[in-house]
């Protein structure tokens, strides 16, 4: 049996999502964690959405990039079904994110997302440490938003 993730001295990295737990972040969301870079604060995911999940208003503190492999995203920019690549630039606001059908992505991140609460203050931020914390354990993560 493999590991579900395997690295080398050098770097290289493989994860098989079959092996992975997934982590639940609220909102109908779950992810299974590809990686994690404290140094750079970059991090990967598998993504999957529930009929009907939706994220939580964001913005970006650094880039972000998906694809989406099965059923459709919808937010502010517009719809992307599968098969579409999508770049987030840094400071890129997203109100309304969601899916109507189940969907589910790789979703590449750099730095920070910056989570808000309805009435458009900072409810907390999105990083490679608090991941690896909910990872681990010893935090929990709500990226959902409500309907």
């Amino acid at each position: 049996m493999n590991a579900p993730i395997t690295t080398t001295p050098a770097g290289d990295l493989l994860a098989n999502i079959h092996e992975l737990e997934w982590l639940d972040v609220g909102g109908g969301t779950q992810f299974k964690v590809l990686r994690i870079c404290e140094k750079t604060g970059q991090w990967a995911l598998y993504v999957h959405m529930e009929s009907g999940a939706r994220f939580q208003a964001h913005r970006h503190e650094g880039t972000g990039q998906f694809f989406i492999l099965s059923g459709e995203l919808i937010y502010d920019v517009g719809t992307a079904p599968a098969g579409t690549y999508g770049f987030e630039p840094v400071f890129a606001e997203h109100s309304d994110a969601h899916c109507v059908v189940e969907t589910e992505m790789l979703f590449l991140g750099e730095g920070a997302v910056t989570y808000f609460t309805p009435e458009g203050d900072v409810d907390y931020v999105f990083n490679a440490m608090t991941l690896k914390a909910a990872q681990d354990g010893a935090a929990q993560l709500d990226i959902g938003g409500d309907a």
